[in-house]
């Protein structure tokens, strides 16, 4: 299953909850990879948004976990906005705490997003055996996250694939890689294993999603490909 948590709200809706959370990094001096505490919330944000959203949910407000103390606070605000204005939504309510009483070594933040999904419309375990499947952008971790941003997948490409009634589901790719994630999908769908090839590195963790998975019909592979443009790679499927 997806990194999301369903809680019956109705016999139409439920609640879903997304989260992600970072350590180490940031502007301490005992962080293990150095970055602007906005960068590091903005990275933590879109995980959480992307895999909430990539379900078929409507995030509805945000929870701030800020261990790294005061003084980030207003850079960690500044990183969860520009996730929701890359996303072209409007700014969510954010709640949250920071640690006061103890000063940290290291950074540390969490960002928890809550929502709603209508049943109908969840986007998991919907596709078929005939489907055809890529990656969108390119699995990158730490440093490279940061001084290699061309080769992450923006989020407004994010948002227009998800908008295209041919793609099937849309999976962010995290620490465990592509190849994990495919696994899963096909599991969840109840589809045979086969074997996968694609340019990228299929086992390498993608940090903070730079990279996802869809699964989509064949018929709409040029056009996908088009509005993906450099960010698309195929994966190709023997059985």
């Amino acid at each position: 299953m997806r990194d999301v948590l369903f809680l019956p709200l109705n016999n139409e809706k439920e609640i879903v909850i997304s989260t992600d959370c970072s350590g180490a990094i940031g502007e301490k001096a005992g962080d293990e990879v150095y970055a602007p505490d906005r960068i590091v919330a903005y990275f933590s944000m879109r995980v959480a948004m992307m895999e909430l959203m990539a379900v078929g949910g409507s995030a509805s407000a945000v929870i701030l976990s800020n261990f790294t103390g005061d003084q980030a606070w207003s850079e960690y605000m500044e990183g969860i906005q520009q996730v929701f204005t890359e996303l072209e939504i409007s700014p969510l309510p954010v709640i949250g705490s920071s640690e006061t009483n103890m000063s940290l070594l290291q950074s540390a933040v969490g960002l928890t997003v809550l929502g709603g999904i209508y049943k109908e419309r969840k986007r998991i375990k919907r596709t078929p055996a005939d489907a055809c499947f890529a990656v969108i952008g390119e699995p990158l971790v730490g440093a490279p996250v940061l001084t290699e941003k061309e080769r992450v997948a923006p989020l407004s490409l994010f948002r227009k694939l998800l908008e295209i009634a041919e793609i099937y589901e849309v999976v962010p790719i995290g620490s465990k890689g592509i190849l994990y994630e495919f696994g899963q999908l096909l599991k969840d769908n109840n589809l045979s294993d086969c074997n996968v090839h694609c340019f990228l590195d299929l086992y390498k963790s993608s940090g903070p999603a730079t990279c996802f998975l869809i699964s989509y019909s064949k018929s709409a592979e040029e056009m996908i490909q088009q509005v993906a443009g450099r960010y698309y790679y195929n994966l190709h499927i023997q059985s």
